[in-house]
């Protein structure tokens, strides 16, 4: 054998990106798989293809590269012990990468389906495995080693869009800013793209996308190629939120078919959230972002599918099996759902609030939006915990930091520890009893004018509002499947009086159960739900409990 050069990404983690399987851990993978010889120069696996084999290599290498214009950049190689494989390979997506071997080898093929079988059952070899997929996703995330390049502007709503639905669908992308880059202008000429077509993505090395939808991002990175959405489930899941995911896990983990709908990114409200510091488990805080990232894959390591960019336009509920109607017009059949969408933040009532979403208004605090308004003044309205913890983690990059609510205090809408932590930042400023009645600008907002209880009005050079405040149900697409409270909200279980379910054509001689609506077999969780408890970790609860209810459902 050649001596092997250093490899590329080693030098980070090595013992968890790259671990070295011991030949009793291999020995225990040989009965999932086939062993297979390759010769110099095959081709495993080629960037597009849909990711359903994982190679353990026993002798020789794999290199696996990355693909560019005139040219392969190696970005690790496999020797001895060594396996393929990130977090697509759970989810079937289309391969980021080319694996080829660099000389004659041989490998431990496994098919995906053997795959997960030994992620469920071995749990030495399921911990190894993951850690290494998901530390290699972080990784290709932070090099925007991928099949995706966005072209746009910071200050284009269209761009923070794209690189905000990438980012929380942790799919890796490489930036090019119109502003900054000076070479831009050969990369549109090449493409036949004009400023007017801006913000752009580049989609495998080909297809360019002009201001495209989220779901047409979705389609051309293949994300939702591996489902098979005509086919019955024992339960559809619509949202994925912290409520929707902890059903998937449950529901997956306890063996039934699971198929999770969600109309934007994994992790709801909470994925927002720049830091989580009161879910138990983690006493130094998770972002949203990662507690939803950490849970998708949970999911899907038992088998759950999660659909992105699909969210649900109504629910076809005069006839059993149920069946979901998703936004490119099919129809996903189920023997019961769990409704888990969540609310949406209240916008603000003013007349030319429109104009300036996207465009220095925004309704969730990420790394994105931070980038965005670094070194500048903005200002939050809203006194929630999500509004909290937008101020907190703004105030580390931001200028200064303004937190207006239209009530006396924080006190009863947030968490004590953001409040000592709201206090003692002398960059954010609170303003109790202050609302906006007015915005100005051109093409992206410049100034907020605000008033206070005594009727006092100030002008605001402020270019980055955070709208925090308020819930709305997201219901719409139910069209009087279920019955709502006065607020539009789910009710369920003993909060159904006689009359309703009567109302409602209730047929079983039972009444529902707990987290049951007025539609047997059909569930709601979290915020969407009348009465919820506005927790993340209440959210988690409500999930894992709506399974138990299925399982009876489903036995009925």
């Amino acid at each position: 054998m050649t001596e092997q050069p250093a490899n590329p990404l080693a030098a980070s983690r090595p013992e968890h990106l790259f671990p070295v399987l011991t030949p009793a851990q291999i020995a225990r993978i040989v009965p999932h798989g086939r062993p297979r010889q390759v010769q110099p120069g095959a081709v495993l696996l080629e960037a597009g293809d849909q990711v359903d084999h994982f190679f353990v290599v026993t002798i020789g290498r794999l290199d696996v590269l990355q693909l560019t214009d005139t040219s392969e950049e190696l970005i690790v190689f496999h020797g001895p012990g060594m396996f393929s494989g990130e977090v697509n390979l759970l989810s079937g997506r289309p391969s980021l990468v080319r694996i080829r071997a660099a000389e004659t080898s041989e490998v431990i093929e496994l098919d995906r389906q053997h795959l997960m079988e030994l992620v469920q059952t071995d749990s030495e070899l399921g911990e190894i495995l993951l850690r290494a997929f998901i530390l290699r996703r972080v990784e290709l995330i932070a090099r925007g080693t991928g099949n995706a390049v966005v072209v746009g502007s910071n200050h284009s709503p269209g761009t923070l869009r794209i690189k905000e639905f990438l980012t929380r669908n942790g799919h890796p992308y490489t930036y090019i800013d119109l502003d900054r880059d000076a070479d831009v202008q050969l990369l549109l000429d090449r493409f036949e793209v004009g400023i007017a077509d801006v913000p752009v993505l580049i989609c495998r090395g080909e297809t360019v996308l002009r201001n495209p939808s989220n779901q047409q991002i979705a389609e051309c990175l293949g994300f939702n190629d591996a489902i098979d959405e005509l086919h019955l489930r024992d339960v559809v899941i619509v949202g994925a939120g912290p409520a929707g995911l902890a059903a998937a896990v449950y529901g997956a983990s306890e063996g039934l078919n699971v198929l999770v709908l969600e109309l934007n990114a994994p992790g709801g409200q909470a994925g927002s959230s720049s830091k989580i510091e009161n879910y138990l488990g983690f006493p130094t805080g998770i972002s949203g972002q990662d507690l939803a990232g950490r849970a998708l894959t949970q999911a899907e390591k038992f088998g759950a599918q999660v659909m992105i960019a699909r969210g649900a336009t109504q629910l076809a509920c005069h006839r059993r099996p149920y069946a979901v109607a998703i936004e490119n017009g099919s129809h996903v059949p189920a023997r019961t759902v769990i409704i888990a969408t969540g609310a949406e933040y209240r916008r603000l009532s003013l007349e030319n609030l429109a104009q300036f979403e996207g465009q220095g208004i925004y309704y969730g605090a990420t790394f994105v939006e931070s980038q965005a308004c670094a070194g500048e003044e903005v200002l939050i309205v809203g006194g929630g915990n999500s509004a909290g913890q937008a101020a907190v983690f703004l105030a580390e990059t931001a200028r200064k930091v303004y937190v207006f609510v239209r009530g006396n205090g924080l006190a009863d809408t947030m968490s004590r520890y953001l409040i000592r932590r709201i206090e003692q930042n002398p960059n954010i400023e609170v303003r109790t009893g202050t609302e906006i009645v007015g915005l100005e600008g051109s093409d992206h907002l410049q100034r907020v004018r605000s008033r206070n209880r005594a009727g006092k009005s100030e002008l605001q050079n402020i270019r980055h509002l955070f709208v925090m405040t308020g819930a709305v149900p997201s219901t719409q697409w139910l069209e009087g499947c279920v019955v709502l409270d006065e607020k539009g909200f789910i009710k369920t279980g003993p909060d159904l009086s006689l009359d309703e379910l009567a109302g409602a054509g209730w047929p079983l001689a039972r009444t529902p159960y707990l987290l049951e609506t007025s539609l047997p077999g059909v569930f709601a969780v979290g915020d969407v739900r009348g009465g919820n408890i506005k927790r993340v970790a209440s959210a988690v609860g409500e999930g894992s409990i709506a399974i138990s209810f299925v399982h009876r459902v489903l036995s009925e």
